[in-house]
C-alpha cells in the first residue's frame, strides 16, 4: 500500500493501519522494573531527529511522501516539541476562527453540498506547512525478536509514517495516542524511520479549539515490544455498592499472541493485604465479572484511596512474560430522583478549573514537572476538579488525579467553533460523511482513559454545536461505559437534541441570576457551568453570587473557571534583552486573537495571579 495525499482532503480517512486504541496500562517484564518504572519492553525515540520544513505541499516532492526516503541537507530538531517554537514557522494565536479565514477559502467537504469534495482543499493547501522528520536508530537488544509498535503519543495534525521506505501508516487526532505495528520491517540495526507531518487536513476542521496552532510531534516517540502473548487491553470496572461499604470488581482482558498459558491476578490494598488472588486460563476474550469486596474504602477528592491490581501473564511453561500493574478506586456517581448529582451517595460540588497543556518555553509539549506543579496548586488553593479542554492531555495526568483525587471531565479532541458561530454551516453536523471521525474521537478517548477512576464525566467536545454526530457520540459511550455521565453544553443551542445528549444542563457564562432562574423551575437535569469566570485582567469578582447558590441549591454542581494558565511564550526582548511573556498578536500572527490567550488564573510561567487568592477563598467554603 502507498501513502497518499489526497487523505488530507477526505473526512473519511482519518487512519490507516492503525491499532486499535486499547487501555493505557503499563507493562513490565518483572517486579524489579516496575519498581524502577523502567520498562525493557520500551525504547524512548525522544531526542535530536534530523529535520526538514516545507512551507506547503507543492514544495514537496511527491517522491518524498510516496517513500519516506531520506533526504539531504536537513537540520535537526527536538522530538518532542513544536516546530513553530524550534524557529521553523509562524506562530498564530486564534480563539474561534479558523486560521486560514481571510487568506484561503475553504468549505468543509460534504457539508454545504453532498457530492462537494473540496479535493484539494488541503493536499494542495499553500498554507498547509509540513514538518520532514528522519530518526535513524538500533533496536535495544531488549526488544529484539519481538513484535514491534510504534505509539505516537501527540502529533499536530494529520501524519504518514514510513520505515526503512515502507508506508506503515497514517493518522489524525492529534491528542491520542497512534500506534502502529512495525514487525514486517523493522531491523535490529540502522533503522531509518520517517514521518511527514502536516499541519492541516480535515481534522483542522474539528480541532478549531481556542489555543495556539502548532505542527509537530510534540509529545513521546516510543517503541514497543511485545511477548509471544501480550495483554492488549483491560477494562476494569470497579463498582461501589449502595451501601458506600462494599463493592464488585469485573475485569475484562483482551489477549494477542499466543493463548496457551495463564494469567495470576491479585489485588492489594494500602497496607499489602491480599484481597483477591486467582488464576485463570488465557483466552482470547477473558471476562471475569462480580469479584465480591465485602469491604471496601471509596475513593473521593477527601481520600484518594486506590487499590493495586496485579497481573502476571505466564507462558505454558510458567515462565512470566509480562507484568501489569494498575491502581484503580472504587466509587459511584449518579444523579438522583431530585436531579441531583451524588459521589459516593453524597452531593458531588465542582471547584473546577478548565486546563490547557501549557508551558511558556515549550507551549503544547509540557513536561512531568508541569503536571506536578499544577497538582500541587490545585490543591493549595482548593481546586478540586479539571475540565481537559478541549482534547485528551497526556495519559501521566490522569494517573495523578486518580492519586490526587481531582474528578476529571475528560473531553474528546473536537471544537468546530469556527463553523457554525462564524458561518452558515456545521461541523460536524448532522453528516453521515463525518460520522466515523467524530466516533473516532470519542473511541479514541475511551478506549485509551476507561480505566481512571479520577474520570466522573465524558464530554463530547466543545462549542460544535450539535446534530445527529454528536447524538451517536453521546450513545457511544451510554454503549460503553454506565458508571460515569455525559456532557455536552453545544446542545444548549439545538434544544430538540437535549434529551438525547448529555446528562447535565450545562452552560457557558450564564449569570448567576439566570442559573438561579433555571435551578428555580423544577429543573429536570444537574446544572453546572463548564466555563465560567472568564480570567482576564482583573477578573474573578463577583465569583461568590455564584458560590451561594450552592448553598441553596443540591442541583447546582459549581462550574469550571475558564482557565487555569495563560496561553504566552517566553521571548528575549530585543531592546531590553529580558525575557518577556508574549501573547498572541506579539508574534506578527495575523489574523490574532491578540491577549484573549491571556486568561487564566496562573501566568504561563506558572506564577498566581492574583485573582488565584479569590478563587483559593470561595472554593475553600466549599471543600
Amino acid at each position: 500500500m502507498q501513502a497518499n495525499i489526497k487523505w488530507l482532503d477526505d473526512p473519511r480517512i482519518f487512519s490507516v493501519n492503525q491499532i486499535k486504541a486499547h487501555s493505557d496500562h503499563q507493562f513490565y517484564r518483572n517486579y524489579d522494573e516496575w519498581q524502577r518504572n523502567n520498562s525493557s519492553f520500551q525504547q524512548s525515540l525522544n531526542g535530536r531527529w534530523q529535520f526538514n520544513f516545507f512551507n506547503n505541499p507543492q514544495q514537496l516532492p511527491d517522491k518524498l511522501l510516496l517513500t519516506g526516503r531520506e533526504i539531504k541537507n536537513t537540520t535537526s530538531i527536538l522530538v518532542p516539541s513544536e516546530i513553530e517554537l524550534q524557529g521553523y514557522a509562524q506562530n498564530q494565536y486564534t480563539n474561534d476562527r479558523y486560521p486560514w479565514e481571510g487568506k484561503i477559502y475553504r468549505r468543509p467537504a460534504y457539508i454545504l453540498d453532498k457530492n462537494d469534495t473540496q479535493e484539494n482543499s488541503f493536499s494542495q493547501g499553500k498554507d498547509n506547512t509540513i514538518g520532514y522528520y528522519l530518526k535513524h536508530f538500533d533496536l535495544n537488544p531488549t526488544l529484539q525478536n519481538k513484535n514491534i509498535r510504534i505509539r505516537f503519543e501527540g502529533v499536530e495534525r494529520a501524519f504518514y509514517v514510513f520505515l526503512n521506505n515502507h508506508f506503515i501508516g497514517y493518522a489524525e487526532d492529534s491528542f491520542t495516542p497512534s500506534e502502529f505495528d512495525l514487525s514486517q520491517y523493522i531491523k535490529n540495526k540502522n533503522n531509518l524511520l520517517t514521518v511527514v507531518v502536516f499541519k492541516h487536513s480535515t481534522a483542522s476542521w474539528l480541532e478549531d479549539q481556542d489555543m495556539f496552532r502548532f505542527l509537530g510531534i510534540f509529545r513521546n516517540v516510543e517503541l514497543l515490544a511485545t511477548e509471544s502473548t501480550h495483554l492488549e487491553d483491560l477494562d476494569l470496572r470497579p463498582k461501589l455498592n449502595h451501601d458506600n461499604q462494599s463493592g464488585l470488581l469485573a475485569a475484562h482482558l483482551s489477549f494477542i499472541g499466543k493463548k496457551d498459558g495463564f494469567i495470576h491476578i491479585y489485588v492489594k490494598d494500602h497496607n499489602g493485604k491480599s484481597l483477591f488472588d486467582q488464576q485463570y486460563s488465557i483466552e482470547n476474550q477473558l471476562n471475569i465479572d462480580n469479584i465480591p469486596f465485602k469491604s471496601v474504602h471509596p475513593w473521593s477528592n477527601h481520600d484518594p484511596y486506590l487499590y493495586q491490581l496485579f497481573i502476571e501473564v505466564y507462558s505454558s511453561n510458567s515462565t512470566l512474560l509480562e507484568l501489569i500493574p494498575y491502581q484503580f478506586g472504587f466509587r459511584r456517581i449518579e444523579i438522583n430522583d431530585q436531579h441531583v448529582v451524588l459521589l459516593n451517595g453524597k452531593r458531588l460540588i465542582i471547584n473546577g478549573v478548565n486546563r490547557h497543556e501549557w508551558d511558556a518555553e515549550r507551549g503544547r509539549a509540557i513536561t512531568l514537572d508541569d503536571m506536578k506543579q499544577d497538582i500541587k496548586s490545585f490543591q493549595k488553593n482548593n481546586i478540586n476538579a479539571v475540565r481537559t479542554c478541549h482534547y485528551p492531555d497526556q495519559i501521566p495526568w490522569y494517573y495523578m488525579c486518580d492519586q490526587s483525587g481531582i474528578y476529571v471531565m475528560a473531553e474528546n479532541n473536537m471544537e468546530t467553533h469556527g463553523t457554525w458561530q462564524q458561518a452558515d454551516y456545521n461541523v460536524p453536523g448532522s453528516s453521515p460523511e463525518w460520522l466515523d471521525a467524530v466516533i473516532d474521537r470519542a473511541r479514541n478517548n475511551y478506549e485509551t482513559l476507561k480505566n481512571h477512576t479520577s474520570i466522573l464525566f465524558w464530554s463530547l467536545g466543545n462549542e460544535s454545536y450539535a446534530g445527529e454526530d454528536i447524538a451517536k457520540m453521546n450513545e457511544f459511550y451510554k454503549s460503553h461505559d454506565k458508571s460515569r455521565l455525559t456532557h455536552y453544553e453545544g446542545v444548549s443551542w439545538t434544544p430538540q437534541y437535549r434529551s438525547r445528549i448529555s446528562d447535565i444542563e450545562s452552560r457557558m457564562y450564564l449569570p448567576p441570576k439566570q442559573v438561579e432562574d433555571y435551578l428555580k423551575n423544577n429543573p429536570d437535569k444537574p446544572f453546572v457551568e463548564c466555563e465560567y469566570m472568564h480570567d482576564m485582567g482583573n477578573s474573578c469578582g463577583g465569583m461568590g453570587d455564584y458560590i451561594k447558590l450552592l448553598d441553596q441549591y443540591p442541583q447546582y454542581l459549581g462550574g469550571f473557571i475558564w482557565d487555569y494558565i495563560d496561553q504566552a511564550l517566553t521571548v528575549t526582548d530585543k531592546i531590553s534583552g529580558q525575557k518577556v511573556l508574549r501573547y498572541g498578536g506579539d508574534f506578527d500572527d495575523h489574523h490574532a486573537d491578540n491577549e484573549f490567550s491571556g486568561d487564566g488564573l496562573m501566568f504561563a510561567n506558572r506564577n498566581e495571579k492574583p485573582a488565584m487568592q479569590e478563587v483559593r477563598y470561595y472554593y475553600g467554603l466549599h471543600k
